[in-house]
């Protein structure tokens, strides 16, 4: 059965460019949210199995939505998405729960690797 993913990114060409990805390959995108605090709510409402979520966002951030998400369920797994040279943010979203972090621009193989390692 095809995972269902939650893509979260402020720009809308980076959702569709995931979504892309992924459904070339065989998952299934459940929703998108353009900031952190839809993110936890759509995280509610669907509960994918994977949340592919951007850090630098407005309203709230990747990192504090992935919190809030760990909080609501403690087995979520995230896979975060930034841009070069914030390691920082990197390492405190793994410590916050994250499973992984794809550095953009993005590059297909890495995206799917990324997935696969996480959800199978």
């Amino acid at each position: 059965m095809a995972k269902n993913i939650l893509i979260v990114d402020d720009a809308a060409f980076m959702r569709m460019m995931i979504k892309d990805i992924l459904s070339k390959n065989g998952y299934n995108v459940a929703g998108e949210a353009e900031n952190g605090a839809k993110a936890v709510e759509k995280y509610k409402e669907l509960t994918p199995d994977l949340v592919l979520m951007d850090i630098t966002m407005p309203e709230m951030d990747g990192i504090q939505a992935l919190k809030a998400i760990k909080a609501a369920d403690a087995s979520a797994k995230v896979i975060m998405c930034s841009a070069m040279g914030q390691q920082a943010m990197v390492i405190e979203s793994i410590q916050a729960g994250a499973k992984d972090f794809i550095v953009k621009p993005f590059q297909q193989d890495r995206v799917l690797e990324a997935v696969k390692k996480v959800v199978g």
